[in-house]
């Protein structure tokens, strides 16, 4: 059924708009069955917004989306994983796919990725899919901080690790990191201790449960190592803790435990404590 403006209830354009996420291309909008006519009379109300052409927009719709069509890509990268609830490191600014080809454009401080992803994409999405999203993840950002970000995706179920490894992904760092990647880590920091431990090639296991709950990475048969999160800081949380490390001890497992900073911003200390506590034989 063909939507006049003229003639039927101007919300009509807003409602599908809405259910679109704000933002929608105008041949999405005529395939829905509204007129060229009725969309001229929407943005001359002022009720809809013409972005970058044949890209249409609700004035308060999410800027983000926005922002991509106007520039005619797709969020991608960390922004995308950030808005899929994914862990990513901090960052600044927005992350856009672009074709190869496209023109050159202003893109107002955003992160233009200017490459096509290994998965197809319809020409008039706004999101890649979370295929691509790693793929420019694996080439934007440092290895650990990639892997910690493709392991999240793993750990959320947006995508699973067997899909990953058969993916032809054209390039080196997202086919190294598709390598590893696993749903063992139940956080990206505990992602990055694993890119620590396996830098000073020592074998350990991941989620190895004793004494009733896991152990991040166990090294050998009796050192345990445990992480802290950022939010890591509530009494309760703590005691919890403590009561463990203490069992634990009185079976004999030697725990180091080190928080979020240490693992991120000092990981020559985290490798030090490792490194003595192995010489000493703590391991075995």
């Amino acid at each position: 059924m063909r939507h006049d403006l003229g003639m039927r209830p101007l919300e009509e354009l807003i409602a599908w708009l809405g259910a679109e996420g704000g933002v929608a291309h105008s041949r999405a909008a005529k395939a829905a069955g509204f007129t060229t006519h009725g969309i001229r009379m929407a943005l001359a109300a002022g009720s809809v917004d013409r972005v970058r052409r044949s890209w249409l927009a609700l004035p308060h719709a999410d800027a983000e989306l926005r922002h991509a069509a106007r520039i005619g890509g797709r969020l991608t990268c960390l922004t995308r994983a950030r808005r899929m609830g994914l862990w990513t490191p901090d960052h600044d600014g927005m992350h856009v796919a672009v074709a190869p080809t496209a023109s050159r454009l202003d893109a107002g401080g955003v992160r233009v990725h200017w490459s096509y992803g290994p998965a197809a994409v319809v020409s008039t999405a706004l999101e890649d899919p979370i295929v691509n999203v790693l793929f420019h993840v694996a080439r934007c950002v440092p290895p650990a901080d990639a892997l910690a970000v493709w392991e999240s995706a793993i750990r959320k179920k947006h995508v699973a690790p067997d899909v990953l490894e058969h993916v032809v992904w054209r390039s080196e760092r997202a086919a190294a990191i598709a390598a590893v990647a696993s749903e063992l880590s139940d956080s990206g920091i505990e992602t990055r201790l694993a890119v620590i431990l396996r830098s000073m090639g020592v074998d350990f296991r991941q989620q190895v449960w004793t004494d009733g709950h896991p152990l991040d990475a166990l090294i050998g048969a009796r050192l345990a190592v445990q992480v802290d999160g950022f939010a890591h800081h509530q009494a309760q949380d703590r005691r919890r803790d403590l009561r463990a490390d203490a069992r634990l001890s009185l079976r004999g497992y030697t725990v180091l435990r080190f928080d979020y900073h240490q693992v991120l911003f000092d990981p020559s200390h985290v490798i030090a404590i490792i490194s003595a506590a192995i010489a000493q034989g703590r391991h075995r």
